[in-house]
């Protein structure tokens, strides 16, 4: 059966290895919009992205064909190869081996946008890891309370 609609909005954290703050400001947009491609090029739309010393938040929305895991491996892969071909970080640029992938509802586009492109002004009040554990802790939450 052919998928007619799909409604698959996706918001993707993904982190430098032991997360080393090696993505350089410089380099910033030229990753971002490598990133942006790669989703393009598959069938996904990027509504936000934005690339930090550590980590990088992005939301897209997905195709049907293309699920979480299949666009992970193939952003997290060709990024790195990308990153590392072309000298955009001190050293060598690996991505952790995990990241995290939250379901996103359509009336939440505008202000996770807004979140995800804030970031600068985000993470001069609170740490990557302090913005991290919270997600973890409204998500499970939100889980528990579901089940």
């Amino acid at each position: 059966m052919e998928i007619e609609y799909n409604n698959l909005y996706t918001h993707f954290v993904f982190t430098t290895q032991n997360r080393f703050p090696c993505i350089i400001e410089k380099h910033r947009e030229r990753i971002e919009k490598y990133i942006t491609g790669i989703g393009n090029r598959n069938g996904c739309k990027m509504y936000a992205i934005y690339a930090n010393p550590e980590h990088v938040h992005f939301l897209v929305s997905r195709s049907p064909e293309m699920s979480e895991k299949s666009l992970v491996d193939l952003i997290s892969k060709a990024s790195e190869t990308f990153i590392n071909k072309n000298d955009l970080c001190n050293g060598r640029f690996f991505w952790q081996t995990t990241c995290s992938a939250f379901s996103v509802s359509k009336g939440d586009i505008d202000r996770l946008c807004k979140y995800i492109l804030g970031q600068p002004e985000h993470h001069k009040k609170q740490t990557f890891s302090e913005e991290y554990d919270k997600f973890i802790k409204y998500y499970q939450q939100t889980l528990s309370e579901r089940t």
